[in-house]
């Protein structure tokens, strides 16, 4: 059975809803989020255990590993899964994320830790690569846009939940109690992959040889769509992960509110939620494209107006305001990641895994590189993490703006019917 806008599914006798297709999606997103912020609750332990300040070492060496991992997997299972299907890479991933986390639970060397958590990391790529890969697989225009922004928004759970549930295992045992829960996590992915079969008809499947995978990264690059979304999604993402890298010390030296600092943090996760599912009735109204320039329009918007507060505090505004800020920012941000994903994906039919793949690469990878130098900056005052969002935005901005007049160009010359409501196909024979 075919769908508007793209290539053809298998048939199958069982069909798939829109709200399995969110529900598993959103889940296996999940796995990411807690293999990061499940951990930081245990920093502490795992300082003692390994006698990490001794060495000169921070916690942090635990997270590192498993970003890189996260970032080299990806381009691997998307270039995979386009050979070999969705399926099979999300089931290679999920075996690699339960026996990584069993691993790093059973590490007694600080060495082999590290290593398990590259593994873990390389693991746990494989739902992030293959996660937009599948839902492109099944819809198209404005409906993938939808889908994807309510899947995200049901995924922000993970990181407002995971460092509860973090605390709640280390007090419970350790934290190679927490550790160890990504083994069931990844039993439970496993299984539920299993039943929710393939999405890539065979026949859009593209040969494992040099010559289609160079096609494959030439035509995501050299699509103008897609290229200028890849820069928008660097810089967007660079612009987040200064959050993630800053607010932190920020809670902690310019507050003195580090106690609170889960609950602050869950408190953004929230206003980002619901910035999504919002968003999904927007974008049914309004269309795909125009909330797209509405939403990294805001956030320059919005972090220019957080910049002119904090300069006129000397860089200490009150914390209300900063929080305000960090909410509003941060959901505007995080509305922009699904929607120009889709737009990207768009074009790209059979590529797809490719092409979700390098943007999933070049968001952690490059977007984190340009996070650590404003990281690096931010001392007693906020106004480093808003100069160097402002400046993130306004390129992010810029690059999203093109990417919306190649579209539209793409549109205008017939290329691509507009945005229309498309049809889910039914999904595939499980083998």
């Amino acid at each position: 059975m075919s769908r508007d806008g793209g290539g053809a599914a298998p048939a199958s006798s069982w069909h798939r809803s829109d709200a399995g297709v969110i529900a598993f999606l959103a889940f296996v997103g999940m796995l990411m989020a807690f293999g990061i912020d499940a951990s930081l609750p245990a920093f502490d332990e795992l300082r003692d255990d390994f006698d990490l300040d001794a060495r000169g070492i921070s916690p942090a060496i635990v997270g590192t590993p498993y970003f890189v991992g996260a970032a080299v997997g990806q381009l691997a299972f998307g270039v995979l899964a386009d050979r070999f299907g969705r399926r099979s890479m999300l089931i290679v991933g999920f075996v690699l994320y339960g026996a990584a986390a069993a691993a790093c639970a059973l590490s007694t060397e600080l060495w082999m830790l590290i290593a398990m958590r590259f593994v873990w990391g390389i693991g746990a790529a494989a739902p992030s690569a293959l996660r937009f890969a599948i839902a492109r697989d099944l819809y198209g225009g404005d409906r993938l846009a939808r889908v994807i922004t309510t899947f995200s928004a049901v995924f922000l759970l993970g990181p407002i939940l995971a460092p509860f549930l973090g605390e709640a295992l280390v007090s419970l045992g350790s934290w190679r109690t927490v550790f160890v829960f990504g083994v069931p996590l990844g039993v439970v992915a496993l299984v539920w992959t299993v039943a929710f079969g393939e999405t890539l008809a065979p026949e859009h499947r593209r040969p494992l040889r040099l010559s289609p995978i160079a096609e494959g990264l030439r035509a995501v690059v050299t699509t103008p769509v897609t290229r200028w979304v890849m820069i928008g999604q660097v810089f967007n993402a660079g612009a987040f992960f200064i959050w993630l890298g800053s607010a932190q010390p920020i809670i902690d030296e310019v507050y003195d509110l580090d106690d609170r600092f889960t609950l602050i943090f869950a408190i953004s996760g929230i206003g980002m939620a619901i910035a999504l599912f919002l968003n999904r009735r927007l974008i049914e109204r309004f269309g795909t494209r125009q909330m797209i320039r509405v939403a990294s329009i805001s956030f320059v918007v919005v972090t220019s107006v957080g910049l002119v507060i904090a300069l006129a505090a000397d860089g200490r505004p009150v914390f209300a305001l900063w929080l305000g800020w960090a909410v509003l920012a941060n959901a505007s941000s995080t509305v922009i990641t699904p929607m120009s994903a889709s737009l990207a994906l768009e074009p790209m039919a059979n590529k797809a895994g490719t092409a979700s793949a390098l943007l999933g690469v070049a968001q952690f990878g490059l977007g984190a590189l340009l996070a650590a130098v404003v990281d690096a900056q931010v001392g007693n005052t906020v106004t480093p993490m808003l100069v160097g969002a402002l400046l993130y935005g306004v390129v992010a901005m810029i690059a999203l703006l093109r990417a919306l007049g190649a579209a539209d160009g793409r549109h205008q010359s017939g290329d691509v019917a507009p945005d229309t409501p498309h049809r889910v196909p039914a999904a595939p024979v499980r083998d």
